[in-house]
């Protein structure tokens, strides 16, 4: 037992030091004080002891709380209270309306996005991606805020919030950028509203307003607080809520396409001086028979604006016999690469898994007030950011050293035909230098697979595959004489 206590103080230590290490080195008290996230009128001292700590003292402590195995109020109580504040200064930190902690986070992450650009092609499909997550609270009934959200994964409306994030993605990392806790933007659907007598030049009155917006037009906002920070996206990836008409109209105006899953209900698009919905485009054009996953694809124009976009129908993986829809606003994707991209969205949904799992988003503090829900969530978020950061530096190979400044060899995507070219080559090369021997019948079936291709294929690997055909016909002479 002593020697796993042990064990996990190390891990602590270790997991400590990294983090203080990675918040020197991405200045982060320099975002802080940029963010008024500082020393202000009121003395931040500790009643324990008499040293004064800064802001961003504080912020270090409760950043690395989720370390500990221990939830802050279990500290103050154990022996190691000596290095820690009293309670009320922890309070007063995490409730302070002056505090701009959603400009905080946005300025980080832009900083890390920046480092993340020298690392990959200047090329590579870089995107947004929008989603929500419901936080609950389900046994408070006096939060600031507080509302019926409908909760998804139950089917029902509880109490709590819903949290709109906005995150950037270059397929190997993925950073949130902006946040807003939402409430209900129905008065009548808010438990408990916004308190009296907050002063409206503060940050605090500024996010309870945001709080209270509606989805849409808090998801806009928010891309636009990315694209002023310098954040540099082509693509904004999102589930079937976001995916409608007047949303695609707002993002197409801030000059970024659209990729997102459609719901199968009564949207309609025009198609050939035709009014036809999703059921109906889909009736012709969507082929079950096939054994691929892309059952076909369409370009339409949407109803009142005439956006031009790229329907694509795929496989649904766990009814065979339905299909899903993905929408792209950049028609000159192939289908393949449509669903390749979308495919990203996922990572979002990662980062919520990890942050409520993990890293106790919504459940390190029970606060009242709604300072300290936006404050709580945004140490969330850092911690989120600075584990990433760590990751993509420890990992990524052209970080070490002056190896990355020297060859500067950017991350890029393989091309399908690149990859299918260089697998027969090496089938080829194998055949002439004896390494590979096949038979017959293995023989037939890559002809097989080869016949079976798209046309476009054919063309790739027309080369690779008569030097393979025509190395196993001298071999098979070879051994008959």
């Amino acid at each position: 037992m002593i020697q796993q206590n042990t064990e996990n103080e190390n891990t602590q230590i270790e997991l400590n030091s990294g983090f203080i290490s990675a918040i020197k080195e991405m200045k982060i008290s320099k975002l802080l004080y940029e963010a008024n996230i500082r020393k202000g009128t009121r003395t931040l001292t500790s009643e324990i002891n008499s040293e004064k700590r800064t802001a961003f003292e504080i912020f270090q402590f409760l950043l690395l709380m989720v370390f500990q195995g221990c939830n802050m109020y279990r500290y103050l109580g154990s022996k190691r209270q000596d290095i820690a504040c009293s309670k009320s200064t922890y309070h007063r930190f995490l409730n302070d309306r002056h505090y701009n902690w959603k400009l905080f986070i946005t300025r980080l992450a832009a900083k890390v996005i920046s480092w993340l650009d020298k690392l990959t092609d200047p090329k590579r499909f870089k995107a947004f991606v929008l989603d929500d997550s419901f936080i609950g609270r389900k046994r408070s009934k006096k939060v600031e805020l507080l509302s019926f959200i409908y909760d998804h994964v139950s089917g029902r409306s509880l109490p709590g919030f819903n949290l709109l994030t906005l995150g950037w993605t270059d397929g190997f990392s993925f950073i949130p950028v902006a946040f807003n806790m939402l409430a209900s933007a129905v008065k009548s659907k808010r438990i408990v509203d916004i308190k009296e007598g907050i002063d409206k030049r503060t940050n605090g009155y500024k996010n309870r307003m945001d709080a209270i917006k509606q989805k849409p037009e808090s998801a806009i906002a928010m891309i636009k607080t990315a694209l002023n920070a310098g954040i540099e996206a082509g693509y904004v990836l999102m589930d079937t809520w976001f995916t409608n008409e007047p949303f695609i109209k707002q993002i197409k105006e801030l000059g970024l396409e659209v990729i997102g899953m459609l719901k199968d209900n009564k949207q309609m698009y025009h198609y050939r001086g035709k009014l036809l919905n999703l059921k109906e485009i889909a009736a012709h054009h969507v082929r079950f028979n096939t054994r691929q996953d892309c059952l076909g694809s369409i370009v339409v124009s949407t109803r009142h604006n005439r956006i031009p976009v790229k329907l694509v129908f795929v496989r649904n993986r766990n009814k065979r016999d339905e299909y899903l829809i993905i929408l792209s606003t950049d028609c000159t994707l192939s289908d393949e690469e449509i669903i390749r991209r979308y495919g990203y969205r996922w990572s979002i949904e990662c980062c919520f898994k990890v942050s409520k799992s993990l890293l106790k988003l919504g459940k390190e503090f029970q606060p009242v007030n709604y300072d300290t829900t936006v404050s709580s969530t945004a140490l969330v978020f850092t911690r989120f950011i600075i584990l990433e950061w760590i990751r993509r530096k420890e990992n990524d190979v052209r970080t070490l050293g002056e190896l990355f400044y020297a060859t500067f060899d950017e991350v890029r995507d393989i091309e399908m035909a690149d990859a299918l070219n260089s697998l027969l080559s090496i089938l080829a090369s194998g055949l002439k230098d004896g390494d590979i021997q096949i038979g017959e019948r293995t023989r037939k079936e890559l002809l097989q697979w080869y016949i079976s291709q798209p046309q476009f294929i054919r063309s790739i690997c027309e080369q690779s595959m008569m030097e393979a055909s025509l190395l196993y016909e001298e071999d098979e002479m070879s051994r008959s004489a």
